[in-house]
């Protein structure tokens, strides 16, 4: 809710480390647009920086999204979870009229450039999407949910309707996308479609 989302983030470390590939995880070094008691659900009126916060799920070995260069990468994977909506970009406050995180937008559309593969979990296709506005037409998924997938064609993009344990590929962008916990309800559910996710990826790059 404040983050990304700890399941997702989790299933795509172990299936990259499955397919015996080499990562690093990068996060924007600013603070928390917000940050939620996940036991009741509601804000709670503390701070919290994005890389420090990463930096648990990563057990540490994370870098600066500023400092991330295309050219070190074979691919990117984006998991989801509200940070991707709140951190990543502005999508829970502005919808399609969001704005994305300079460095990732950056990041991305050099990794896109060089012919480099993009996966996309959750609602973290959402950003992709906006990066990639009036620059090419992408297929993407985030389910089935019909406001979200409003907001990416509003943008530009082919949205495709997808069950939790499949994904979306554009070939021809090398883009991939997966639902994962925009319509899968157990860590089971969202497994599969990360798994296919991923070892796509891994391919492709």
């Amino acid at each position: 809710m404040d983050g990304s989302e700890i399941h997702e983030a989790t299933l795509t470390l172990l299936w990259l480390a499955k397919t015996d590939a080499e990562y690093q995880c990068l996060a924007p070094d600013t603070f928390q647009f917000d940050v939620i008691d996940h036991i009741s659900g509601n804000p709670i009126d503390e701070k919290r920086h994005v890389i420090r916060e990463s930096a648990r799920i990563a057990r540490g070995s994370v870098l600066p999204l500023s400092k991330a260069r295309a050219e070190d990468y074979d691919g990117v994977i984006l998991p989801g979870g509200f940070g991707a909506a709140k951190n990543l970009s502005d999508f829970a406050l502005k919808a399609r009229d969001c704005q994305v995180h300079g460095a990732l937008k950056r990041f991305l559309l050099a990794m896109h450039n060089q012919g480099k593969p993009i996966g996309a979990i959750c609602i973290a296709p959402v950003v992709i999407a906006k990066v990639f506005e009036g620059v090419v037409t992408l297929k993407l998924t985030i389910g089935t949910d019909a406001n979200t997938a409003d907001n990416i064609e509003a943008m530009g993009h082919q949205h495709t309707d997808c069950a939790a344990d499949d994904i979306v590929v554009d070939e021809a962008n090398r883009v991939l996308s997966t639902p994962a916990y925009m319509l899968g309800k157990t860590i089971k559910d969202v497994e599969a479609g990360i798994a296919k996710l991923v070892k796509r990826i891994v391919a492709m790059a």
